[in-house]
């Protein structure tokens, strides 16, 4: 199904590049939110968010302080004028948020990842007109995140947009979450009029990964950013390495470069079309190489070879890889297309065999 969508129309918030919303990742107490907020508003951020209920990895960890959170909420609202946001992950606590008058609702990455779950917080949904942020589930399956904003939208809600905060890494790597950015630029084509926000916090993990991230975020066409910050970062309660300071936020934005994303030049669509032409060329390379590879099966099929002869793959591997490190490509983007060409031969090759 397609996505029924309008403009998330925020009161008082343009539509200019980035849509910023920042805040501290729990609210701990209502000063700490009340400062926090008053220094953001000093720097031109026109919406707050702070987690009330922190879903952790492992019990025990501070879990957020609930209901009376939403309390300082309003009092945030109150005194500043700022849009508030805050994650739900139950019924109860959208029923709880939208009585406390937060403004927008984001549903979490281990939320995101469970149906069941999604489809008890859509109903919660149903005949409310609310904006909802939907992060990317903690795996990297597009499916999977796309089905769960069709599961909010069939609620009837049609103000929304897409949170990309990085996909759980197994191994230890430079990232918390790994960005993986193929898969929200695959978002973007399959739905262009879904605003995409970077979440730099999260998918860095770290407070000196914020400004690179967001600039790649910004580079890539995102509509926005969700920042984490915190009045005193080193003491936060949860996530303290991944939270900058109102101070530290603003140079960050400032420093930003935002680049247009508007009509399409006369040399732009010149370098295009030698793109078209290049892609054309590589695809009746390819065609041509999995010829050879049938004749290939042929060859093996009449001498009973094994249809995968690992030496040989491991040489075309090698040999490519370090090839096109010469050539100015990276030897993972090298790896990951003979890969795919291999794995295309292979298929090709068995289904001659079987069918022959």
């Amino acid at each position: 199904m397609e996505l029924d969508l309008q403009p998330l129309n925020l009161p008082g918030i343009s539509n200019k590049r980035p849509l910023v919303i920042a805040g501290p990742c729990s609210a701990e107490s209502e000063e700490q939110l009340l400062e926090t907020a008053k220094q953001l508003a000093a720097i031109g951020v026109k919406i707050f968010r702070a987690g009330i209920w922190k879903p952790r990895t492992k019990p025990g960890g501070f879990e957020g302080v609930g209901e009376p959170g939403l309390k300082w909420m309003m009092e945030v609202k109150q005194q500043t004028g700022m849009l508030t946001a805050t994650e739900v992950a139950t019924p109860k606590h959208v029923e709880q948020a939208l009585a406390a008058g937060i403004d927008i609702l984001w549903i979490g990455a281990r939320t995101a990842a469970n149906p069941f779950a999604v489809q008890d917080i859509a109903d919660a949904l149903k005949g409310v007109d609310v904006p909802v942020l939907y992060k990317n589930p903690v795996n990297p399956d597009l499916e999977l995140w796309i089905g769960g904003m069709e599961r909010i939208n069939a609620a009837g809600i049609k103000r929304m947009a897409a949170i990309h905060r990085g996909f759980t890494a197994y191994e230890k790597v430079i990232y918390r979450n790994l960005p993986m950015w193929h898969i929200p630029i695959e978002l973007r084509r399959r739905i262009p009029n879904l605003p995409i926000i970077c979440d730099p916090s999260h998918m860095g993990g770290r407070r000196e990964l914020i400004a690179p991230i967001s600039q790649q975020a910004m580079d890539l066409g995102f509509d926005g950013l969700i920042i984490e910050s915190h009045c005193e970062p080193e003491n936060a309660w949860s996530d303290a390495k991944q939270q900058v300071t109102p101070d530290v936020l603003s140079f960050i934005l400032d420093k930003l470069v935002i680049r247009d994303t508007g009509e399409t030049t006369e040399s732009l669509r010149a370098l295009r079309k030698q793109i078209d032409e290049l892609d054309d060329k590589v695809i009746e390379i390819l065609s041509k190489r999995m010829r050879v590879s049938r004749e290939i099966a042929r060859y093996k099929k009449e001498h009973s070879m094994t249809i995968v002869q690992p030496n040989r793959y491991d040489e075309i591997i090698s040999k490519r890889s370090a090839q096109g490190i010469l050539c100015g490509m990276s030897g993972d983007f090298m790896k990951t297309v003979f890969e795919a060409i291999h794995e295309e031969s292979v298929r090709q090759q068995v289904e001659l065999i079987n069918k022959e």
